[in-house]
């Protein structure tokens, strides 16, 4: 069943493909055979993530990870990504009530490829998933992104990710995802507008002992490299 289905997309992909070629006399004959190689590949991948198998889920994030580190993710692949964060979360399979298809490590894998993706709309999504997933490897691999993107207009994501650090230091404080967080926020620095709720989530790091050493130690260091910026700034004026 599942090798028909992806048959089946690749045969609508090959015909859509000879039909726009056909179409086309203006157009080359190397942009024609890109464009069917590119119509084909989405096909394949947008079956694949479509699954509610986990191989096949698998499968597509090697086809998406070397489409994205080749540079071209075509507006399909974004949407199997953006589908694939939200696995298990936003899209849900259930059998006799029980939820089949909650894979966090395919998610955090689909949110690490959106931060190679630097749009706003890579960022709205990675921004409902940190906000919204349960697992914690899901949502560090979420504000890793963040961070990467770079995009914080009016301080929203550092808002978020200051939400999220409180959550979690209540919660389930566990180091990888407070050194993402410190990690973001020194990407994220530059953009910010008011930096005091930023300022109060370092500290409050880098005083809580239940984080292992080198990530307080991390937090003390963003501390001072700001302090010393923000000194830089008011003598240069």
């Amino acid at each position: 069943m599942k090798v028909s289905k992806i048959l089946c997309g690749v045969v609508f992909a090959l015909t859509a493909a000879c039909l726009a070629a056909q179409e086309s006399g203006k157009r080359s004959e190397t942009t024609v055979e890109q464009d069917y190689l590119s119509n084909v590949e989405d096909a394949i991948i947008t079956e694949l993530a479509a699954s509610d198998d986990y191989d096949s889920k698998l499968v597509a994030l090697e086809y998406l990870e070397n489409a994205v580190s080749a540079g071209r993710a075509s507006p399909d692949m974004v949407a199997a990504l953006d589908s694939l964060a939200g696995e298990g979360i936003n899209k849900l399979s259930r059998t006799n009530g029980r939820v089949m298809n909650n894979f966090p490590d395919i998610r955090a894998k689909a949110c690490d490829l959106l931060g190679e993706i630097p749009t706003e709309a890579s960022k709205n999504t990675l921004v409902g998933i940190a906000s919204e997933d349960k697992e914690p490897m899901v949502v560090t691999a979420a504000i890793r992104s963040l961070g990467k993107i770079g995009i914080n207009e009016n301080d929203e994501v550092v808002s978020t990710i200051e939400f999220i650090h409180r959550k979690y230091a209540a919660l389930n404080p566990t180091s990888s995802l407070a050194l993402e967080i410190l990690n973001a926020y020194e990407s994220l620095a530059p953009t910010v507008q008011d930096k005091s709720a930023m300022i109060q989530s370092i500290s409050e790091i880098a005083t809580n002992y239940r984080y292992v050493t080198p990530v307080r130690q991390k937090a003390l260091n963003l501390l001072r490299s700001m302090q010393s910026g923000s000194s830089s700034s008011n003598n240069s004026k």
